[in-house]
């Protein structure tokens, strides 16, 4: 019998949806061996470690919370290099990736077959440091996801109500309070080419939303292709002609075979995957590519 082997997060915005519909049905499952990893209050990193070594050829992992579940699934099954399928169901607050696959339902799940997924890489001075699937932002909207780990927003992102209404007015106010204050992004050069001093953020997108409303493309299913985009949101203006043009049409921003960030000085910044985020000192160079491993992923 197959393995289903079920990572999930007790501190999800939606737990309680959670549990009653996924974690209370498995005993019902019939021809699966039921596995469960509940995610540690650690980060990203340790917990894919974890569960790597847990991981079997043949298992069906599903990620059931948010984007930051999916994220340590991601990287343990890669990290693994053994031959398990990616299943992700939506209970956080964007869940872009549960809605860049399509998949919404524990049915959904069990009757679709598995697809390749291709993600991004992200090196650190040449050092691995995360695999993701649909996108990396580094500068100020990297930095403004420390917002999610507050209690208070914590709170209010377990309501119903609170969850759309509060993820967007916090960001609003952090915005309007922060956006002057410092250089998010340091003096760097994308691919040689000098940027403007003035530049805040960079973002590598993949997959078919980045924070839930804004919309990228397809490239997830292609092995050398996504899509970047440069820009200085700190100007009130820009930021509302990109959200704009995100969330109506899709993120602005050219095709990329790979980009290569590298700072005129060692450098510090925030940077961001899919609401996970570090703050990085003393880096001299990022680089963003396709990953050479492609993951099996159950896609509508």
């Amino acid at each position: 019998m197959q393995r289903l082997l079920v990572v999930y997060n007790p501190r999800s915005s939606r737990y309680s949806n959670l549990k009653n519909e996924v974690l209370n049905r498995l005993p019902e499952l019939k021809g699966f061996i039921i596995g469960k990893y509940e995610v540690i209050k650690t980060d990203v990193d340790q917990n894919a470690n974890q569960l790597s070594k847990i991981i079997k050829d043949g298992d069906l992992v599903l990620a059931v919370g948010g984007d930051a579940t999916g994220v340590i699934a991601v990287n343990a099954i890669l990290k693994s290099n053994k031959d398990a399928t990616l299943a992700v169901l939506p209970y956080g607050n964007f869940n872009d990736l549960a809605r860049t696959l399509g998949t919404k339902s524990l049915d959904e799940i069990l009757k679709n077959n598995p697809k390749k997924l291709y993600p991004l890489e992200i090196l650190i001075d040449g050092k691995h440091f995360r695999y993701a699937t649909c996108y990396v932002t580094i500068g100020m909207m990297g930095e403004a996801v420390k917002l999610y780990d507050t209690p208070k927003l914590r709170r209010k992102l377990k309501t119903k109500f609170g969850r759309k209404i509060s993820s967007y007015t916090q960001l609003a106010s952090w915005y309007f309070k922060n956006r002057h204050k410092k250089q998010f992004l340091p003096e760097f050069k994308l691919n040689g080419e000098l940027q403007p001093k003035k530049t805040s953020d960079y973002a590598a997108v993949n997959g078919k939303f980045m924070a839930r409303v804004m919309k990228g493309g397809n490239d997830y299913e292609k092995p050398h292709v996504f899509r970047s985009e440069t820009d200085q949101l700190t100007n009130f203006w820009r930021l509302f002609k990109l959200m704009a043009k995100s969330i109506f049409k899709q993120i602005p921003g050219s095709k990329t075979s790979g980009d290569v960030l590298e700072f005129i000085e060692p450098s510090s910044f925030e940077l961001q995957a899919e609401g996970e985020y570090r703050t990085f000192n003393g880096i001299n160079k990022i680089e963003i590519r396709k990953s050479e491993k492609c993951l099996k992923a159950i896609m509508k």
